[in-house]
């Protein structure tokens, strides 16, 4: 990516046949895999004709469905919001057009990030293929983005969201590095919200430093956003190319359980030995809450916010509507049957049943209660060690057969290893750790509050 930026700079690229051919590459492979929502072709070719330079000169960047971008439908891949093409540019997304970025269009994901695997997309939507095995699944929320960032022949970044692993899951899935940042590292002005207290929005992109640029670009401040830190942002590219020696990391056990496929396991230790002859040491440590704690903590926490942000979608102000007839409740309800996918209900019912008066005691507030622990034991082991790693996933990715096998029980746990770091705001990323029987494995990266760099420092090392 640094080269083609380097190439547009000095007029050696003619960025609008460049992009006329990445938009016709495109559509090739989403007509195969899937990966876009939409093709922002009209705003693609603007923004090349203008071509304004800066550090993402002439990248093509795309975008989750879940993030706005001005004129161009943005529905959070749910049926509830097909039509609505928004006013303005989230300030993550408006941050890389202002760098020079080609916006290419909206990824596919779960509806409205509910899922680990991008099956649960919305009513009328495609399910992105896997890029090393099309019967296998990209992982999710945002598995258009990874897929995508793998399977694309040009160089290309893409602005992804994660609330419990959607951005570091699909790319174990898919092969490629990618980082979720601290919470509220980045603005989520413009982000179509899944859970208010754990929405991230992140980069991920086929080098670790042209994940560093991305995220770069997109952190920092902005008055728009009451939860956006105002911290100095690293250069987070030079950070990727510093020496690890000397450094100290903590290896998760309970990520190493019988839960978790041998090639996976091997893998990621393969990966760890690597670092150990850069020069870093490593120790094993436990960290029990997590572990015993962190799936059911971050499910009643995410599902009791959805139920509150879902409730807009009620016909009369925002997304679809019908002609106003019967009662509230008849409407109200006639409108969410037909458009709310099956995931997006079970969780809408959940997170309303955690709220009840007489359960809100129970579940949501000890909940709340029990992430303050968790966030504690990680807060404890970042005094001893630079990082924590663990597998990203615990499983190759899967096959659609055997995810329809699932229960929903089952298809949380998925997320065993990427809640914690989400429930704690920390920020963590994926690195590819090898291939097994053609398939990526992925290791998870985990980072004390706003020491991103530290994270892709380590990544860069593993690079």
């Amino acid at each position: 990516m640094h080269e083609f930026i380097k190439k547009v700079k000095s007029g050696e690229v003619n960025l609008v046949e460049h992009t006329h051919k990445v938009i016709k590459n495109l559509k090739k492979i989403n007509k195969e895999y899937h990966y876009m929502n939409n093709i922002s072709e009209e705003l693609a070719l603007k923004l090349a004709e203008q071509n304004k330079g800066g550090r993402l000169a002439g990248v093509p960047v795309s975008v989750k469905d879940c993030l706005c971008v001005k004129g161009v439908e943005s529905t959070a891949g749910s049926k509830v919001l097909k039509g609505y093409k928004p006013l303005f540019n989230a300030t993550a997304v408006q941050k890389v057009v202002d760098e020079g970025a080609i916006v290419i269009g909206k990824t596919a994901q779960d509806e409205f990030g509910f899922g680990s695997f991008s099956t649960n997309v919305g009513i009328g939507f495609d399910v992105p293929l896997n890029p090393f095995d099309k019967e296998r699944a990209c992982g999710g929320s945002s598995g258009g983005s990874a897929g995508l960032t793998k399977k694309a022949d040009f160089p290309h970044i893409s602005l992804s969201e994660s609330t419990g692993g959607s951005i570091v899951a699909p790319a174990s899935f898919c092969g490629v590095p990618a980082i979720c940042p601290t919470y509220g590292r980045v603005s989520r002005y413009g982000l179509i919200d899944y859970a208010n207290s754990l929405d991230k929005i992140g980069v991920i992109g086929k080098k670790v430093q042209d994940v560093a640029l991305g995220m770069e670009i997109i952190a920092g401040h902005d008055t728009n956003e009451s939860t956006s830190l105002n911290a100095p942002v690293d250069s987070y590219t030079d950070w990727t190319k510093q020496d690890v020696k000397a450094k100290k990391i903590a290896v998760i056990k309970e990520c190493f359980s019988d839960g978790v496929d041998e090639a996976v396991k091997n893998s990621v230790w393969d990966s760890i030995k690597k670092l150990e002859s850069a020069g870093v040491s490593y120790e094993e440590i436990s960290l029990p809450n997590v572990n015993k704690y962190g799936v059911s903590t971050y499910y009643l926490i995410a599902m009791s916010e959805t139920s509150t942000n879902l409730a807009k979608y009620c016909g009369m102000r925002y997304g679809a509507h019908e002609k106003l007839n019967g009662g509230f409740n008849d409407y109200f309800s006639k409108v969410r049957s037909e458009n709310f996918g099956k995931e997006a209900k079970r969780r809408v019912i959940l997170g309303t049943f955690a709220q009840m008066a007489g359960y809100r005691d129970a579940y949501y507030l000890k909940a709340m209660r029990v992430r303050t622990k968790i966030i504690n034991e990680y807060k404890s082991a970042f005094k001893k060690y630079s990082a924590l790693v663990s597998p990203t996933m615990p499983v190759l990715p899967p096959k659609f057969k055997d995810i329809e096998k699932l229960t929903p029980l089952q298809n949380y746990m998925m997320d065993i290893m990427t809640v914690g770091p989400n429930l704690a705001g920390l920020p963590h990323m994926n690195v590819n750790a090898g291939m097994v029987d053609g398939l990526p494995v992925g290791m998870q990266i985990i980072g004390n509050h706003l020491d991103e760099n530290r994270v892709l420092q380590f990544g860069g090392a593993l690079e």
